[in-house]
């Protein structure tokens, strides 16, 4: 005999708090795997072990942990690891220029595109060493300590947290496929475009980091998956976003130093800030833990983030409205 109406309307409930239950226990199992990464940090004295990204990492991998990145844990560990060591060794080699910025983001764009690899933060631990100087070659093993702590991490967890039972569903899908190789390239000259004004920008400022490497992958994501891309719908709120939970990280950071629970802080008010404005954007959370590895951070890293992501905001709108009437001319003729 067919289960009654409510017995299926039970049934649905059940399986709805079964997965919020697991979207808690992830969130709070990305907070103590940042407090001990940078507890690791801070007792090692290797900042970069706590490299900004695993914000965004742990976040993701936890929290849907048969996720794309959560199913790659060796891509994972290794795709950073070949960035960052490309990163330091440019930065060892070239003064940060136009070219050297450019030649960073595409061999991390090639790397990732070679390995196949979905794993799109890897292009700012390429980048991190550039704008902040990075020339040691410890800074590429120190990433090893975090990314190998985190898909060992995906291993267990994933094993104790069942499929979720509405994967598959839109919202799981715009997850995954943003992470595929873009199929369509005519965003590319505007990708550059965007970072050739912020290069610029940079020049005449002197502040790197309106160039912030987060802001690379996000930026990225937003050009190549537009159609699906989380994030390329409010375009407006991205700046807002990431401008909070810049400010959040470098208050926490004047108040309270590179301590584990400042850290923990930071990335618990970057998930509050994605849950208020209802958006999914990983590396916001790695612009709430950039001021623990950047040198005598300020007030010029907040404006730096909002001068950036606007500048972003700005550039992809045009694109897109060029696109859009570039289609309409299309369909009239």
């Amino acid at each position: 005999m067919l289960p009654r109406k409510s017995s299926w309307r039970d049934l649905e409930g059940s399986r709805a708090a079964k997965s919020s239950r697991a979207i808690w226990l992830g969130e709070a199992g990305t907070l103590v795997y940042i407090a001990v990464i940078a507890s690791i940090a801070q007792a090692t004295h290797l900042p970069y072990v706590l490299f900004p990204e695993l914000g965004a990492l742990s976040h993701d991998v936890l929290k849907r942990p048969h996720g794309i990145w959560a199913k790659a844990p060796l891509m994972l560990v290794v795709t950073p690891l070949l960035t960052g060591v490309v990163g330091t060794l440019i930065t060892q080699h070239f003064d940060y220029s136009a070219i050297s910025v450019l030649l960073t983001i595409g061999v991390a764009i090639a790397i990732i595109g070679v390995l196949r690899s979905p794993i799109a933060p890897a292009i700012s631990a390429g980048l991190l060493p550039l704008s902040l100087g990075i020339s040691t070659p410890l800074y590429a093993p120190s990433l090893l300590i975090g990314l190998g702590a985190l898909a060992a991490v995906s291993l267990i967890w994933r094993r104790f947290v069942p499929p979720p039972p509405e994967a598959g569903s839109p919202s799981d899908l715009v997850d995954d496929i943003v992470e595929e190789a873009p199929r369509d390239y005519s965003w590319v000259p505007f990708f550059l475009v965007f970072l050739v004004i912020a290069i610029l920008l940079v020049e005449v400022t002197g502040w790197r980091l309106l160039l912030f490497p987060p802001l690379v992958v996000i930026a990225f994501e937003m050009f190549a998956h537009a159609h699906i891309c989380p994030w390329a719908g409010r375009p407006f709120i991205l700046p807002i976003a990431c401008t909070l939970t810049a400010a959040a990280g470098v208050a926490l950071v004047v108040f309270f130093g590179d301590a584990p629970l400042a850290a923990a802080a930071s990335t618990l008010f970057g998930i509050g800030v994605l849950r208020v404005f209802d958006l999914h954007v990983p590396p916001a959370l790695a612009v709430g833990l950039l001021p623990f590895v950047i040198p005598n951070v300020g007030y010029e890293f907040p404006i730096s983030v909002g001068v950036g992501t606007l500048l972003l905001t700005l550039c992809f709108l045009a694109w897109r409205r060029m696109a859009v009437t570039k289609s309409a001319k299309i369909l009239h003729w």
